[in-house]
């Protein structure tokens, strides 16, 4: 059995408030990578991932790192049922059949002690390399290992996150009060992200590193995580793609069974929770 951290997750590994369904959902990829889920923060959006697993599936899923945030839940306690629920959806679809690799990332780096190990079916893996259906080798990795913040500087990235989780939090009550003025969901956090230059600088530094990465590794692209910004583009001749996050984009990175890859926006597919974005 494994000790340690990962041990103290088996209570969350309930069946308790989680209902199965069994019926197949009516998308299929062969494969999807999600990342920056953030679990154990009241931002993470647990019940869209949820609903959005409910209507998608493939061969494969990659978890693209910080799955769960260890750093917030050292300093606070906070799970509700949408998380377990999103914890027991991934077991069940690993049970089911889908090949799940889980890359660590810095908010849940200490899950990277048990790297090469199975639990429960899911792979822990501190990167891996991805075939595509029409002949790419894509390397999958969180990307915290080449920011420099992360890396020499911690205390900077840990005051970096509490700024990210406040202004997230202001982020909520803003579109509180859009809701109640009939407004549909705007980021303002997002609008905030990329109007600060030295953020989209960083990022342009970010996806530069990650592609010469791959560059040196001899593969075909990259895809990574970390930064909470959803990109698929080419760079430098090599594909970069960034899944995004859980917390204000709810994007996802999909492999079609010809190789195709595109973005998926459950926000955009979707409105409320379990209910079409059409819906009265």
């Amino acid at each position: 059995m494994i000790k340690g951290p990962v041990q103290h997750l088996h209570p969350l590994l309930s069946s308790e408030g989680f209902q199965a369904d069994d019926s197949e959902p009516p998308h299929r990829f062969r494969t999807l990578w999600i990342s920056d889920v953030h679990l154990g923060t009241w931002g993470s959006k647990a019940e869209h991932l949820v609903d959005f697993l409910r209507h998608h599936s493939a061969d494969n899923l990659y978890l693209v790192g910080d799955l769960v945030d260890g750093w917030r839940l050292r300093s606070q306690w906070y799970w509700p049922q949408s998380h377990n629920d999103l914890v027991q959806k991934l077991l069940r679809m690993a049970r089911k059949g889908t090949q799940v690799t889980y890359i660590p990332g810095n908010h849940d780096e200490v899950f990277r002690q048990y790297l090469g190990l199975d639990f429960g079916g899911i792979a822990l893996r501190g990167y891996a390399v991805h075939l595509t259906a029409d002949g790419r080798r894509l390397l999958v990795l969180h990307g915290d290992e080449f920011d420099a913040v992360v890396l020499y500087s911690k205390w900077v990235a840990r005051l970096g996150a509490a700024l990210y989780d406040f202004l997230v939090l202001v982020n909520h009550g803003f579109n509180f009060l859009r809701r109640k003025l009939g407004y549909p969901y705007w980021s303002l956090s997002a609008f905030v992200k990329l109007k600060v230059k030295n953020i989209v600088s960083f990022a342009t530094r970010f996806e530069s590193v990650l592609v010469r990465e791959a560059r040196k590794r001899g593969v075909d692209g990259v895809v990574c995580g970390h930064i909470h910004k959803a990109e698929l583009r080419m760079a430098d001749g090599l594909l970069y793609a960034n899944t995004g996050d859980w917390i204000e984009s709810c994007t996802a990175l999909a492999e079609h069974f010809d190789g195709r890859l595109e973005l998926l926006t459950w926000t955009e597919i979707r409105g409320p929770v379990g209910k079409p974005a059409n819906a009265a």
